[in-house]
């Protein structure tokens, strides 16, 4: 066997349980890396900055995150479609999957890092962000707008490898990363007393290095990147399947980020202390998702690949069996929030009335993990598919939710406050609800035999 085919991870074949956890491992420990990123901004800002340092980068996140989405959903899409023209066999369709994925990603980051730059003090307004922790929250996002480009390099690269089974080259340059960010924001944040501003430009370079290094490494050893000339042409029914699919998962993360901002709209209009405890609690829980997000992402290369390969059988017996493993997660954090979630929020901050909150909030949504589980898993499944609907299906449902739910919740007198976290389990369960049936519907219909 070569190297390049080693890196090759054909999934059509062999256990559906052991293919998950083989590729998720790897994936699993990068996507835990990557969020160390924010962690790390948050644990050395929190720390040494203070509590409305942290609050200012929180208060950006669901904005942030919105701009992200709009570029990572045609990445996603990509990869999706590359993932399924794998299990068909064919590397020319492969090879054009990846060049013409890259065209579009290529420009899309540029103008959405642009609109996000002139948007920032309109948006942070709108979201009624405290005037105290404005001016730190405005520089943090005005340069992650400048970071998306390089966010969008990297995931490119890695959702391109992930489809074709190797989920272990995006891991070693996420750990550099990950170390370089957490070795640049003690010089800048520590050392030179930059605040925020150090913290945001410490994870734009550390983004950079990552993207153009892993695509480089890519280029050099995987052999479906190695392209000719008359692989790098423009192939117009290609990139129609891309955007047919990348569009909808655009869209579908960036109206979950437009959920969220309705959130932290909310949330910001109880004060410091609680976005504050917001932020600890929404930087724990994005941990959380990570096994869940990861287990997700391979089914969705499983399905493609299984899909592409005609294979419906092996798709729906590796739906099943993620489901279980995805339900001992569940069980198995839920004691961890409800006893040591004190311990877990006092990691980032010292301040004592936003350790109580976080450890209280942490309690109340570790009771739904089960039904965020069942959205990644479902959603692993059907995007995997091209199930193009149900990305704008599953988007709407959370932004509706978002909207109403957590208004709904907090203007109760005996839940108050509590209603922002209690909103976010319930708008979980709609979710996931939402989200089975949709498959048990997509099921008869695509997968019958």
């Amino acid at each position: 066997m070569s190297k390049n085919e080693s890196q090759v991870l054909n999934m059509t074949e062999g256990s559906p349980v052991s293919l998950l956890i083989k590729f998720s491992i790897p994936m699993l420990i990068g996507n835990l890396f990557q969020q160390l990123y924010n962690l790390v901004d948050s644990v050395i800002v929190g720390q040494f900055v203070g509590a409305d340092a942290l609050a200012a980068i929180g208060a950006t996140g669901s904005v942030t995150f919105l701009f992200f989405a709009l570029c990572n959903g045609i990445g996603s899409g990509g990869g999706i479609i590359t993932s399924q023209f794998f299990g068909k066999g064919n590397p020319s369709e492969v090879k054009s999957c990846i060049v013409n994925t890259g065209y579009i990603m290529l420009v899309f980051p540029i103008i959405v890092g642009f609109m996000a730059f002139v948007l920032t003090t309109p948006i942070l307004a709108i979201l009624s962000t405290p005037d105290e922790i404005m001016g730190d929250a405005v520089a943090y996002m005005r340069i992650m707008c400048v970071g998306i480009v390089f966010v969008s390099l990297y995931n490119y690269a890695s959702s391109m490898l992930r489809a074709l089974g190797d989920s272990r080259t995006p891991l070693y340059f996420l750990i550099f990363s990950c170390l370089l960010n957490t070795a640049l924001d003690m010089l800048f944040v520590y050392i030179m007393h930059w605040g925020v501003v150090g913290a945001g430009v410490a994870t734009a370079i550390a983004q950079f290095l990552s993207g153009i290094s892993c695509l480089v490494y890519a280029i050099r050893k995987n052999e479906y990147f190695k392209m000719t000339r008359s692989d790098l042409r423009f192939d117009s029914s290609i990139t129609i399947k891309i955007l047919r699919l990348g569009v909808p998962l655009s869209l579908q993360f960036s109206l979950i980020a437009i959920s969220c901002m309705a959130l932290q709209k909310v949330v910001n209009s109880y004060g410091k202390v609680a976005v504050a405890a917001f932020t600890a609690t929404s930087r724990i829980e994005q941990v959380i998702h990570q096994p869940y997000q990861t287990l997700g992402a391979a089914l969705s290369t499983y399905t493609g690949q299984n899909y592409g390969a005609s294979k419906k059988d092996r798709i729906v017996e590796g739906y099943r069996k993620s489901l279980v493993l995805m339900a001992i997660f569940s069980v198995l954090m839920l004691p961890i929030m409800q006893f040591f979630g004190e311990a877990i929020t006092r990691i980032f901050v010292t301040d004592e009335a936003v350790i109580e909150m976080g450890a209280m909030a942490l309690r109340i949504t570790s009771y739904f993990y089960i039904m965020l589980g069942l959205i990644y898993v479902v959603r692993g499944v059907l995007n995997g598919l091209g199930d193009s609907f149900f990305a704008l299906l599953n988007g709407i449902v959370e932004v509706i939710g978002r909207f109403i739910v957590p208004v709904g919740l907090t203007s109760i007198p005996v839940i108050g406050l509590w209603g922002i976290w209690w909103s976010v389990g319930i708008v979980w369960s709609i979710s996931g609800l939402t989200a089975w049936m949709r498959y048990r519907s997509f099921k008869k219909k695509t997968l019958a035999n």
